[in-house]
């Protein structure tokens, strides 16, 4: 693409940039970010767009402000089946898409900075990256890069944190650019060959079936067909008896359960052992064990382990954990978030007991640096050769201020795994004893906590092993050879019970691990330690599956599991096995990671991909053809404010049906994404109904802290809009920690 040059007039972005010799441009992921680097090199003149002073002049992308362009562009307006497989040659770039009530439009905020960032670059000689370090910060910028033509060197600066003392030693420390060639290539691969299987599937699937906007993902899809197959095991799963026989023997005051290993499936067999027994039997104690056992600490955090701690003791849902941690990065508070690394290089150990000594003087771990040795850390968290690339989630030092509750509660697990991590192994002593009574075996495990080391930073239930029974069995103790009076028995009527549904923490674990049922071995290598996605798109794609009306959230009891709706199973029903098994990602990882090593090029691995598409789409022709089995008919949902129409529900929301009324409540509009907000069909009824719907939930990103309001409906018949009502005499509406 050829340079573009865009020159400000007088207005809106104040007078025309002069070139100065030896003026470098930095580029920033956001905003926020490129004002602390500005602040730390001395560009401290604010402009709209950038700051510059001192010889630099710092501005930022907003996210991705330039992604591949949509099938419309390269002519394929309508899903036909003549137009498959589509095959860009080449993929154009274009300025960041919006969607909106009239479909997808240029996003005007990114068109403006493109602009900004442009008349930048232009005046300066050199060029410093500073977006995030990671596939995807490389990605942002390079495509910026290319859409706007440049050709000017430029060099990386590479940091895992966004402290004033990170910032200057990277910036003294610039990577070339061309460095990371490698790393971008595989970013690059990675999303056009994301759009060709995901365009390609959609619209094959929409012919096939006659359904419209259907969406389809290299991980979206695999993620899903989890969630569909264990909510399917689950409602499928029949319950059967069983029953467990114990005795009980006594020792002074004190006494012990044994249990038989055996569990009886029928129920005459288990009554004919429990008539073996009687108050007149004796058990002979053939085995009493003791030994002592250390139960490590756990690793450091990586995102995914956050998000999963975060989801299970503070119900907060991934996409949120994300967005706080990520607040607190650009707060300078914690190192950068999104790792998939539980490790940290030696030299940043040398920094630990520093922090530590901060952490243990925060109020609620005080108490424990009674017993935590600094000379005599545990070091299991640190190896260089498992940092990829960037190391383990870890406090900065900085002392926090003005935290949001949410915020405090996030930073407190960073700072309390860190003392975990570097603390002693929990030291037990396990009591192993068996015994035989009427012919049959029996045994009892105990476990006493001798020093409980790293557990004793939270003491949390959660962190007991399968060798500590949460019953209490007894503390008797026998010694071999002796024999025992039974003082009772009894038989335990019990039922087996289904696998869980997934909740938002176990569904990370199982698209951490999924790669453990693949067979090819070079695939299940490459994801044996990340599985499919990356920590920091898997809180994206979850959020992608629930807004597209795939998936929902729906609490029981202390949980809240993800459901899959009538429109996913259908999805899932009619899918290739290939997009539904995760061995494509898995191959895919494994071929990505090659290209970052320089061992395989994108030219290769792209042939590869067309050709799955081709392969993919020829499947689409032949074996759906038009039997597809869809959900049929629509559910009205209100009438049209705009002409009177019905509304109907599709997967992306609901529209009216007539087709020169362009009406629609969209689940993903913009503003209720921002504020967490799925759009129900109850929700649509109520807007459609009474111009307004009562919400749970509703995040705030400036407080960290969800509210309840009525969400307004806005409509000028042109476009629609909302905007949040609270109830009287509660301004700031309710409040949940």
């Amino acid at each position: 693409m050829s340079n573009r040059r865009f020159l400000f007039s007088g207005s809106g972005h104040g007078e025309r940039l002069k070139f100065y010799p030896n003026m470098k441009a930095i580029i920033a992921e956001k905003q926020s970010v490129g004002m602390d680097i500005a602040r730390v090199v001395g560009a401290t003149e604010k402009k709209d767009g950038y700051c510059t002073g001192n010889g630099y002049m710092v501005t930022w992308a907003s996210g991705h402000l330039v992604s591949l362009a949509l099938p419309d562009t390269y002519g394929y307006t309508k899903a036909v089946a003549e137009d498959l497989p589509m095959i860009p040659d080449p993929f154009r770039l274009v300025s960041r898409q919006i969607r909106t009530d009239r479909g997808m439009v240029t996003d005007i905020a990114a068109s403006r900075q493109l602009k900004v960032i442009d008349e930048v670059f232009s005046k300066c000689d050199d060029i410093i990256v500073a977006t995030d370090a990671g596939r995807e910060g490389k990605l942002i910028f390079r495509w910026i890069y290319a859409y706007l033509g440049y050709t000017k060197p430029f060099q990386r600066l590479w940091i895992s944190s966004l402290t004033d003392e990170a910032i200057r030693k990277g910036m003294a420390n610039l990577k070339d650019g061309n460095d990371y060639d490698s790393l971008y290539a595989a970013a690059d691969s990675r999303a056009k060959a994301d759009w060709l299987v995901g365009m390609n599937a959609s619209r094959a699937l929409a012919i096939a079936s006659g359904s419209a906007n259907n969406s389809i993902g290299r991980v979206q899809t695999p993620t899903l067909a989890m969630i569909c197959a264990r909510f399917k095991e689950n409602r499928n799963f029949i319950s059967t008896p069983y029953w467990q026989l114990h005795i009980t023997l006594k020792q002074g005051e004190a006494h012990r359960q044994f249990i038989h290993p055996k569990e009886f499936r029928d129920k005459k067999a288990a009554e004919a052992a429990y008539r073996k027994i009687s108050s007149e039997s004796v058990a002979a104690v053939t085995k009493a064990e003791r030994k002592r056992a250390f139960q490590q600490p756990p690793l450091l955090y990586d995102l995914t382990a956050l998000q999963k701690d975060c989801n299970i003791h503070y119900d907060l849902p991934v996409d949120k954990t994300l967005a706080i941690t990520q607040s607190l990065y650009e707060k300078k508070l914690v190192s950068y978030p999104r790792t998939g690394s539980r490790y940290i290089p030696q030299d940043v150990m040398a920094h630990i007991p520093v922090l530590l000594e901060k952490i243990t003087a925060m109020p609620e771990f005080r108490e424990y640096r009674r017993s935590l040795d600094l000379s005599a850390l545990n070091t299991r968290s640190v190896d260089a050769a498992k940092v990829t690339e960037h190391h383990a989630l870890i406090i900065t030092g900085i002392v926090p201020e003005g935290l949001s509750e949410a915020e405090s509660m996030v930073y407190t697990l960073i700072a309390g795994r860190m003392l975990e991590a570097f603390s002693p192994p929990c030291e037990k002593e396990l009591l192993l004893m068996e015994c035989v009574c009427g012919g049959l075996d029996f045994h009892s495990r105990s476990t006493v906590i001798a020093n409980p080391g790293w557990r004793a930073v939270f003491s949390r239930k959660e962190d007991r092993e399968k060798d500590e029974p949460e019953r209490d069995e007894g503390t008797a103790s026998f010694t071999e050879g002796e024999e025992i009076p039974v003082m009772g028995h009894g038989l335990s009527q019990k039922k087996t019970l289904p696998k869980p549904l997934y909740t938002e923490a176990t569904l990370l674990t199982a698209m951490e691990n999924c790669g453990k049922e693949i067979t090819n071995g070079q695939a299940r290598e490459a994801v044996k330690d990340t599985g499919i996605g990356t920590p920091a798109t898997r809180a994206a794609i979850l959020e992608k599956l629930v807004a597209t009306g795939f998936v929902e959230r729906k609490k029981s009891k202390k949980t809240v599991n993800l459901i899959p709706t009538h429109a996913g199973i259908s999805l899932i029903t009619v899918l290739p096995e290939q997009l539904q098994s995760p061995l494509m990602t898995a191959e895919w990882e494994h071929r990505l990671k090659e290209i970052e090593r320089g061992e395989e090029t994108p030219e290769t691995f792209m042939q590869g991909i067309r050709d799955m598409v081709c392969e993919l789409v020829k499947t689409y022709k032949t074996v759906l053809g038009a039997d597809v089995l869809f959900p049929s008919g629509r559910t009205v949902v209100g009438k049209c404010p705009r002409c009177g129409s019905d509304v109907t529900e599709s997967k992306k929301g609901y529209f009216c049906e007539r087709n020169d009324c362009h009406f629609g409540l969209w689940r993903d509009n913009r503003f209720l994404v921002a504020k967490k907000i799925n759009l129900t069909k109850k929700m649509a009824e109520a807007l459609l109904k009474d111009g307004k719907t009562y919400a749970s939930g509703i995040f705030s990103e400036k407080t960290g802290k969800t509210y309840d309001a009525y969400i307004v409906l806005e409509d000028d018949g042109t476009k629609t809009a909302y905007r949040l009502e609270f109830e009287r005499g509660k301004a700031n509406g309710k409040q949940y920690s």
